[in-house]
């Protein structure tokens, strides 16, 4: 199984992540890509692999500027996503309360919108917890995968 790391960002932060987690999960799946959303449109959902959104927030708890196409490509191009699994890691900082890590809970909201089935819960980190976000994130993906990847048992 493939897992595709699509990743918003302004500061890079989110690209972080991603590669700590590229890096440090490569025993837990086949093939791990970690790819800008930059340019993306709702085709991206396309690929048979499992997703993860990992996306900053920023401004008035927006999606960041790279993520935007592949963001309004949801509502402008909707379509059935009922074949795709994915997970979310949203960054934000809790002193921006009212819209703490909304980068990735607006995605997951779209996501869901469309049919597509969420893994376990939205992770979000607190940029003023002074923790590290590669750290942590790297922790939660192992875990994450290891609920992903576990085959579902067919109903009878």
């Amino acid at each position: 199984m493939k897992l595709k790391i699509l990743v918003g960002t302004m500061t890079s932060t989110a690209d972080y992540v991603a590669q700590a987690i590229q890096m440090d999960c490569a025993d837990l799946v086949e093939e791990i890509e970690v790819c800008l959303m930059d340019g993306l449109d709702i085709g991206t959902f396309d690929e048979d692999a499992l997703y993860l959104i990992c996306t900053s927030t920023y401004g008035s708890g927006d999606v960041p500027d790279n993520a935007r196409m592949l963001y309004d490509s949801l509502d402008a191009q909707p379509k059935y996503l009922g074949h795709v699994r994915y997970g979310v890691i949203a960054l934000g900082d809790r002193t921006y309360l009212n819209t703490f890590a909304f980068g990735g809970k607006k995605f997951d909201e779209r996501l869901q919108g469309l049919g597509a089935q969420r893994i376990g819960e939205v992770w979000c980190h607190d940029a003023s917890a002074g923790t590290m976000p590669e750290e942590l994130g790297t922790a939660w993906c192992r875990e994450w995968l290891a609920q992903a990847l576990t085959p579902v048992a067919a109903v009878a």
